[in-house]
């Protein structure tokens, strides 16, 4: 199981130290919306430079403009991109096409997308797909965790206000990849906060696997 970290509303110095801080705990290394809008696709290059060892996600939240935007992050050196599963349906096959070129992965964001929408998108089963909580949504409701639409076959993500109290739970849902943010980035000592997210998931899992 993937631990992705999402790195979002914070400068890049901020967003490498915090990377660093975790280094050891985490797989993945989100470029969150909030980086990439306001410090431009260099973001990704400067994280990818820090960390070339480890896969670097792209959070563009394409909608349209597919070709143009993953040129952006691709040749940047992002190693997934993300795209809306609420976009037109040329848009996710451009991405795929566009990821496929560079060698990369596309993760299809299921923020708002229905059940109809969701069994429509699983032609694309080269993609990761992410149910995903938002950040608005978490604000006005506490403890609202994604719930994961059973689909065999597929590569799932799960994102949003997942905390270590709620971790045990999203475990079972079987995800391949659990996307943690703020309860990394806004932890008093955001190592240990990873470690323990780290050793929860092999000690959760472990006692699924017996």
């Amino acid at each position: 199981m993937i631990i992705q970290l999402a790195l979002d509303r914070m400068n890049m110095k901020e967003a490498i130290e915090m990377a660093r801080t975790v280094e050891s705990s985490i797989d993945w290394i989100e470029v969150g919306t909030s980086l990439i809008k306001e410090f431009g696709t260099t973001s990704i290059k400067k994280m990818k430079n820090q960390f070339p060892d480890k896969k670097i996600v792209a959070d563009m939240k394409t909608m349209d403009n597919a070709a143009y935007e993953m040129d952006l992050c691709f040749q940047e050196g992002a190693d997934v991109a993300t795209v809306m599963g609420a976009a037109p349906d040329v848009t996710i096959q451009k991405c795929l096409e566009k990821a496929s070129e560079y060698k990369g992965q596309i993760m299809i964001d299921l923020l708002n997308v229905s059940d109809s929408r969701f069994e429509q998108l699983q032609i694309y089963n080269q993609a990761v797909f992410c149910e995903h909580v938002s950040k608005d949504s978490q604000e006005i409701a506490e403890h609202v965790v994604a719930k994961m639409r059973k689909q065999d076959g597929l590569i799932r993500a799960v994102a949003g206000g997942i905390t270590l109290a709620s971790l045990p739970e999203m475990i079972r849902q079987g995800p391949d990849v659990i996307i943690i943010g703020s309860a990394i980035t806004k932890a008093k000592d955001p190592a240990e906060a990873a470690r323990l997210f780290k050793e929860t998931i092999n000690m959760v899992k472990g006692v699924n696997e017996v």
